[in-house]
C-alpha cells in the first residue's frame, strides 16, 4: 500500500491546504483554474510541503488530460511520448517533479511545445528557479513560491486523513491525544509529508484497546516521528536565507545567534558554502579593523578541509566567534565600489602624461613620463604629485574607521597625505 502521505494527496484545489496567496479566494491559481487557462509555471518551496500535490490538484481542476514525469528518472523518450499525445489532443498537462534537474537534450525538446503551448508545464522542486533553473525555461513559465505550512494547517490534513474512510486512517477507530497531535503538527518543521507519514505508523503500529480504539498518546507520537524534520537542504531556497543570517549576525556580533545558524549550515552538509561565506565575512565584514582575521580563518578553512565533518566543526566554532567579536569595517570594500561607480558611470578621465609607460612619446628615462617625481628619491616614499585624471583629482573614495589599531593607524597616514 502507498504511504499515506501519497494516498492524501488532494484531487482539487479546494482539497488543497494552506497556500492560500496562490490558490485561496481571488489569487492567482485559482484565477487561473476558474478561468479554464493554465499557464506554465514552477512550483518551488521546502520538501514536503505539497508542490506536486498542488501540481496535481492543479491539473485534475481542469478538463485536460495531464501526465506526471520526474526530469531525474524519465529520459527524452518519455517526454517524446508526451508531445505525442499533445499534438494528437491540442494540450497535455506535463507535471514535472524535480525540474532543475533538466539536462539540456531534454530543454531543448522542451522549449518549443511550451512555446507554442501544447505542453503546459507544471514544474515542482526546491531549489530556487533564480539560481537553478535554465533561463530559457524559466522566461515561459510563471513563478510561484509555496511557504511552509503552519501548524494547524498540518493539523487539519492529519485530521482529514484520520476521517477519511477510503484513502485514509478511518478503519482503524484511532484516536490521537491533543499533545500527541500537536507534537506531530509542529515538530515536522512544515513538512506534512512528515507528520502524515508518522501518524500512519503511530496507528498502525499500535495494539487497539478492549474498545477496539487505538490511542496515540505523546510518547507513541514522538516516537513514531523519532526527530523535527530539518528546516532546509543544501540545494533549497532556505539554505540561501540561513546563509544570509549567518553572515548577518556574525556582522551583528551575535556570537550565539551566529553558531546556531553555523549548526543549521552543518547539519545540511554544506561545508563549502560555510568556509566560502566565512571567507567573505573575514574581508567584507572584519576587513581592515583586524587584518589578521582574514588569514586565521583561512587557516580554519584549509583545517576543515582536511578534517571534514563532523571534526570540522571545531575550527568552524573558533572562527565565527573570532569574527563576531572582532571590530568591523567595510572601508576598503566601500572604497573599490565608489571607484567602480564613477567607472561604470563613464567618470574616468585620461591617465596623467607623467604617469604613462614606457611607450609614451613624452616618457623619459626608465619609461618615466615626463616631470614623473620618482617616490623613492624622497624621504619615506612620499611625494606630492597628482595621480587621478583631471576631471577626479579632488575625488576621495576611502573613508577610514576608527576601529582597531590597524585601521587608525592606516587613517592617521591617509590624513597626513590628503593634507599635503
Amino acid at each position: 500500500m502507498k504511504p499515506l502521505a501519497f494516498r492524501m494527496r488532494p484531487e482539487s484545489i479546494d482539497e488543497i491546504i494552506g497556500q492560500e496567496h496562490l490558490v485561496g479566494k481571488g489569487k492567482m491559481i485559482e484565477r487561473m483554474v476558474k478561468a479554464r487557462h493554465l499557464s506554465s509555471m514552477i512550483l518551488y518551496g521546502p520538501p514536503g510541503i505539497g508542490k506536486t500535490s498542488i501540481a496535481t490538484a492543479i491539473a485534475g481542476s481542469t478538463n485536460t488530460a495531464f501526465r506526471k514525469l520526474n526530469a531525474v528518472v524519465n529520459n527524452k523518450k518519455d517526454m517524446e511520448i508526451v508531445a505525442e499525445e499533445a499534438k494528437m489532443s491540442g494540450k497535455v498537462i506535463l507535471i514535472l517533479d524535480e525540474v532543475h534537474r533538466l539536462d539540456k537534450a531534454k530543454q531543448d525538446f522542451l522549449l518549443p511545445y511550451l512555446e507554442d503551448g501544447k505542453i503546459i508545464l507544471i514544474g515542482a522542486t526546491t531549489s530556487n528557479p533564480y539560481h537553478a533553473i535554465n533561463p530559457a525555461i524559466r522566461s515561459r513559465c510563471q513563478i510561484f513560491e509555496l511557504k511552509p505550512l503552519e501548524a494547524d494547517d498540518i493539523k487539519k490534513a492529519l485530521n482529514r486523513a484520520l476521517q477519511d474512510d477510503k484513502k485514509g486512517l478511518a478503519k482503524y477507530r484511532a484516536e490521537v491525544a491533543d499533545d500527541a497531535l500537536d507534537h506531530f503538527a509542529s515538530s515536522c518543521a512544515g513538512d506534512v509529508r512528515s507528520a502524515l507519514n508518522a501518524l500512519e505508523l503511530a496507528v498502525i503500529s499500535s495494539e487497539p484497546d478492549d474498545e477496539g480504539i487505538i490511542r496515540i498518546d505523546l510518547k507513541t507520537a514522538e516516537e513514531c516521528l523519532q526527530k523535527k524534520s530539518f528546516v532546509h537542504d543544501k540545494d533549497g531556497d532556505a539554505h540561501y536565507d540561513v546563509l544570509s543570517a549567518f553572515q548577518k549576525s556574525i556582522r551583528g556580533s551575535d556570537v550565539n545567534a551566529a553558531l546556531h545558524y553555523l549548526g543549521r549550515l552543518i547539519e545540511a552538509g554544506d561545508l563549502i558554502s560555510i568556509n566560502r561565506r566565512l571567507l567573505v565575512i573575514a574581508y567584507e565584514d572584519i576587513g581592515l579593523a583586524s587584518p589578521q582575521a582574514g588569514a586565521r580563518t583561512l587557516a580554519a578553512i584549509e583545517a576543515t578541509e582536511r578534517l571534514g565533518l563532523p571534526e570540522a566543526r571545531i575550527p568552524l566554532a573558533n572562527a565565527v566567534i573570532e569574527l563576531c567579536l572582532s571590530p568591523k569595517s567595510n572601508s576598503a570594500y566601500k572604497a573599490l565600489d565608489a571607484a567602480l561607480a564613477d567607472i561604470r558611470s563613464g567618470k574616468s578621465g585620461e591617465v596623467p602624461d607623467h604617469l604613462k609607460d614606457a611607450h609614451y612619446k613624452g616618457a623619459g628615462k626608465l619609461g618615466r613620463g615626463i616631470d614623473y617625481k620618482y617616490p623613492h628619491d624622497y624621504e619615506n616614499g612620499w611625494v606630492k604629485q597628482q595621480y587621478l585624471p583631471d576631471s577626479l583629482k579632488k575625488k576621495k573614495y576611502y573613508e577610514p574607521k576608527q576601529t582597531g589599531k590597524f585601521e587608525l593607524s592606516l587613517a592617521q597616514i591617509y590624513e597626513k597625505l590628503m593634507r599635503n
